[in-house]
């Protein structure tokens, strides 16, 4: 038996407001807190919390931008001569998101999306490498860099696996009392909330089933480890899209196009602008002022939101819907879903949670990035306390030893 194992348990989208009125994990994490999330998708949540750092720190942020000069999709320029009808197809899209995948060899998330092939050669995407690695980010370290840099041996979920299957090569490496930390990803709510909403019944007996697994995933852990240092948290969380924004309607009215004046990405609840000349760009300022969904960021609100980025990378304008809207037709879908993030993190329903059973948490842990002060404590801590004991003779799974 070792001394301490922190185990950091990644919920992803179990917001404030799905937690707040449930019982999820009151007996075993009853200290709870609200965290403020990053501006963002969950492309700029997951680096934030892996590195202590905001967007504009680690560049992370948005998935595709506007850099024709270094897009690796100007072979699938001819797909752009293909019937919509087929290639908005979700399938299809997810057909050519494997193989683009594998002949990229990009090692983390990413799919193309709603991505019009037209226009793919113009766009690059910034997530090329697996965040959930050492290395991961586009800039500086992350924790995995850290646990690393200090052999301190370490589980991490495979992105690829699914949610039980990680949770069971978990399992295996706290029975071989082989690792000091673990850090368990479980994405599913996520993409159920999409579906759903965040007041569908699904959504409490998902809970329930997670608290469940959680329940099993100590139990063992106490088995093996003196103490158990649990941190169950959430990346941001998820409103319901109750109107709906043909953005892309309001731009293409305008005697301007794509790329000859200007180039737009169209998120979910942004859409990020480049511009060309001065003509396009006033009158797309106009025109965005004309729209009471959303408003237009200014830079000094991106600085507040560690979001602003002074070479423009990801936009030279942001206009950002309020919570509940979704802009569909997007670059993300043709079809509407039922909840989405990524509006202000001021907003109600994108605050995270974090839930655990140490009663004395800092009161400066209040935003996501600071889940990564108490991976970095919490791993120290552990592996200082479980030097003392005999090291396991069996080489870990998924795991840095030292």
């Amino acid at each position: 038996m070792k001394a301490v194992l922190p185990l950091f348990v990644f919920v992803d989208a179990c917001g404030w407001e799905i937690i707040r009125e449930h019982s999820f994990l009151r007996d075993l994490a009853p200290h709870r807190r609200r965290l403020t999330s990053v501006f963002g998708y969950s492309s700029a949540c997951i680096p934030s919390i892996l590195s202590g750092r905001w967007p504009a720190d680690h560049r992370n942020w948005s998935y595709f931008v506007y850099d024709p000069d270094h897009s690796p999709f100007r072979k699938l320029r001819p797909l752009g001569w293909l019937p919509e009808q087929l290639t908005s197809r979700r399938i299809f899209r997810r057909l050519v998101s494997r193989a683009v995948k594998r002949a990229l060899s990009f090692r983390g998330y990413f799919d193309l999306y709603n991505l019009p092939f037209k226009h793919i050669g113009l766009i690059d995407f910034s997530e090329k490498k697996n965040p959930l690695q050492a290395g991961g980010l586009n800039r500086g370290p992350n924790i995995f860099d850290h646990l690393q840099a200090s052999r301190i041996p370490y589980h991490v979920s495979d992105p690829l696996k699914d949610e039980q299957a990680n949770l069971e090569a978990l399992l295996v490496d706290i029975r071989r009392t082989a690792i000091d930390f673990a850090f368990l990803y479980w994405p599913g709510l996520d993409g159920l909330l999409h579906r759903v909403g965040n007041l569908s019944p699904e959504i409490p007996a998902r809970l329930d089933d997670y608290a469940v697994r959680i329940h099993q995933l100590v139990k063992v852990a106490r088995e093996h480890y003196q103490e158990v240092r649990l941190h169950v948290f959430s990346d941001h969380g998820m409103a319901n899209c109750d109107e709906l924004l043909d953005l892309r309607k309001v731009i293409n009215a305008l005697p301007y196009s794509m790329p000859r004046d200007y180039a737009v990405v169209y998120d979910s609840t942004m859409a990020r602008f480049w511009f060309f000349n001065a003509a396009a760009q006033q009158a797309i300022i106009r025109a965005l002022e004309t729209v009471p969904q959303g408003r237009i960021l200014a830079d000094g609100e991106l600085k507040d939101l560690g979001a602003f980025f002074p070479d423009r990378h990801f936009g030279e304008l942001i206009f950002l819907v309020d919570e509940g809207v979704l802009i569909v037709p997007s670059h993300m879908g043709e079809r509407p879903i039922r909840a989405m993030h990524g509006y202000h993190p001021a907003e109600k329903h994108s605050f995270a949670a974090l839930c655990t059973n140490q009663a004395d948490i800092p009161e400066h842990i209040n935003a996501i990035p600071h889940i990564y002060d108490l991976m970095v404590t919490d791993s120290q801590k552990a592996h200082a306390a479980n030097r003392e004991f005999a090291p396991s003779t069996l080489e870990p799974t998924h795991v840095t030893s030292t």
